[in-house]
């Protein structure tokens, strides 16, 4: 797991999550460099994240992103370009039947 991958998990843990699956999707990404500036060519830019928390209950979409992004917001601001969110609330899991 790389250094930002931990920081993004440890920042998350205010969402309280029950899942939480982060992969780094990088390498999908290394032709982007024109849109990196100084991040280009080091990793840890493009993540997908999964998340379940009781935190996104009767949110929207866009507002469970915007808590998401609003805890990431340092690693943004430093070199994270990306983040593809997959965020459920906890009811919602149990009503998939993953519970």
């Amino acid at each position: 797991m790389s250094n930002r991958s931990q920081r993004i998990i440890q920042a998350l843990q205010s969402l309280q999550p029950t899942q939480l699956n982060l992969t780094d999707d990088s390498h999908k990404h290394a032709s982007h460099i024109e849109h990196l500036g100084e991040a280009a060519g080091q990793g840890e830019t493009h993540f997908h994240l999964t998340m379940v928390s009781e935190k996104f209950e009767g949110l929207s979409r866009i507002d469970r992103q915007r808590l998401v992004n609003d805890a990431l917001s340092d690693e943004f601001k430093n070199g994270l370009h990306a983040l593809q969110m997959k965020l459920i609330s906890v009811i919602e899991y149990a009503k998939r039947g993953l519970i």
